[in-house]
């Protein structure tokens, strides 16, 4: 009986986001509301709500809420020759901007879209991609799961260029793929904010960068050239590497480490705004004052870097023209198959506040 009212409760979900024409990105009920609605307990909702979350119906977001993701917003007629856009998450960060900026080119072009998100986890990016495949997609934009990591979705990878569906990652792509990829130029944006570190006195630095994404190798390589063109190459040593997913757990099970750090460097680079809003709580828990004790950047000048305790110093992402980007991209290669592939990629712009002490005087 159980297994029923949930999935009836499934079922009423996915008529009534059809009815309501919700899309994606709208907010969905809450748990409660729901609970009222279908009379039915909570864990009955929260099953329901799970599943509807691994079909990629909905997204739910700590401490926010819960909402549409895309696949059940579209009529099921539009599936069939429409474009898949595969996020590793949707409603938080930087991404709602990016996803907006591709469904405003889709959406003038008449192109109806199917969304999915991943969590950054590979097995979810399968299922996206046999779910969309499935559907008769006319091309496919992706941002890759764990994408420094090797990958069991080449071979899926390898049938889509063979079957001559266009393709274009956005943020990164995988070392061996051969389709073009749109993103911010993340090798420069972590030299613009080292470079900055050092123009504002800096000598001693120390950074955190993300090891399962390739951003975050790229972030490191920018943090690198500059601490080398600075005549500081062994700042590459001053490094934790951490799993994205593990962003706020490593102030704890590293907190030794860290708070070593902190006592003997000026200004911290990390690898984004979401890690350094995290250093800068590690920061006021532990009584060091950002920036008199350290400085600290981050990238990407998310939403959250402009409000947090100490407003980040940070480079600018851009977001909304890199989605506007990689659809104009997808578009032409959907009209023309043989253009060219050549990624491309945004010069960051540094955004200065209020987290960097500057040490000359």
């Amino acid at each position: 009986m159980d297994d029923y009212k949930y999935l009836a409760l499934v079922d009423w979900v996915k008529k009534y986001i059809t009815d309501e024409q919700m899309k994606p990105g709208d907010r969905f009920l809450t748990e409660k509301e729901l609970c009222t609605i279908h009379n039915v307990s909570r864990q009955t909702v929260r099953q329901a709500l799970m599943k509807l979350e691994r079909d990629n119906i909905i997204s739910r977001v700590r401490g926010s809420g819960t909402y549409i993701s895309g696949t059940a917003a579209a009529p099921r007629s539009s599936a069939g020759g429409s474009i898949g856009v595969i996020s590793t998450y949707f409603s938080d960060y930087i991404f709602p901007h990016i996803i907006t900026g591709i469904e405003r080119v889709l959406n003038d072009a008449g192109c109806p879209i199917q969304i999915a998100t991943t969590h950054n986890l590979v097995s979810e990016e399968t299922q996206a991609l046999k779910s969309m495949l499935a559907n008769g997609v006319r091309g496919l934009i992706v941002e890759p799961s764990k994408s420094a990591l090797p990958n069991l979705n080449a071979g899926l990878y390898e049938e889509i260029r063979k079957s001559g569906i266009p393709l274009v990652f956005f943020n990164a792509k995988y070392d061996w793929a051969e389709s073009p990829c749109v993103a911010m130029d993340d090798t420069a944006a972590a030299r613009t904010v080292t470079d900055y570190l050092f123009d504002c006195g800096h000598t001693k630095l120390c950074g955190f960068f993300v090891l399962d994404n390739i951003q975050g190798h790229k972030r490191f390589r920018g943090f690198a050239e500059s601490c080398a063109a600075h005549g500081k190459a062994e700042s590459e040593q001053n490094l934790i590497w951490y799993a994205a997913e593990e962003s706020a757990k490593i102030f704890t099970y590293e907190k030794r480490r860290i708070l070593d750090m902190l006592g003997r460097f000026t200004a911290v680079v990390c690898y984004n705004d979401m890690l350094a809003i995290e250093l800068l709580k590690f920061c006021k828990e532990n009584g060091i004052s950002v920036p008199d004790d350290v400085s600290v950047v981050g990238i990407d000048d998310s939403r959250y870097a402009a409000i947090c305790d100490v407003p980040l110093t940070t480079v600018h992402h851009p977001h909304d023209k890199v989605g506007e980007a990689a659809a104009k991209l997808l578009l032409k290669r959907i009209e023309n198959p043989g253009a060219p592939t050549e990624d491309i990629l945004f010069t960051p712009e540094l955004v200065v506040r209020d987290s960097v002490k500057d040490l000359n005087g």
